[in-house]
């Protein structure tokens, strides 16, 4: 059976997914609770470091989408099967999308914690606790699509 012309495309922009939205959630979550970071840091510059953990969590984000799209890109042939190259597009959306989901998350709970703990240094463990929950939706998607991208 001879592979449809359009089939290398799908699994290409499985690539292009998995890296573009996983960047945006990165790039979103760390500007987001960068900023929470400075407006904390300007009255409590000791909490800086504590501050600077949702920032570093958000850009994993981008990590996850590269493994993926290195994968894909390891997969992608001339010949590959129409149902193998909708696997593929499959797989860099689930990264692609909970990558984005997750970096808006620790983005916004990140800027909201931050600012919080300036004012009550307390609630650090809650915040990280929360980051966490946000992070695992991440971890979800890089499994779902490992799942996809690896089963041919």
């Amino acid at each position: 059976m001879s592979a449809a012309v359009y089939s290398s495309f799908f699994a290409v922009m499985g690539a292009s997914s998995a890296i573009v939205f996983c960047s945006m959630g990165a790039a979103y979550g760390t500007a987001k609770s960068a900023l929470g970071m400075v407006a904390m840091g300007v009255g409590k510059p000791n909490l800086i470091m504590k501050a600077i953990i949702p920032a570093v969590m958000a850009g994993i984000r981008a990590i996850y989408g590269l493994v993926v799209a290195v994968l894909i890109a390891a997969k992608i042939k001339p010949d590959i099967q129409i149902r193998n190259a909708f696997q593929i597009f499959g797989g860099g959306l689930a990264v692609g999308l909970s990558g984005l989901a997750a970096g808006v998350a620790i983005g916004v709970v990140g800027d909201t914690g931050v600012r919080g703990m300036g004012q009550q240094p307390r609630l650090f463990v809650g915040m990280i606790l929360i980051l966490v929950f946000a992070e695992v939706l991440g971890i979800y998607g890089l499994i779902v699509a490992l799942i996809l991208v690896t089963q041919q």
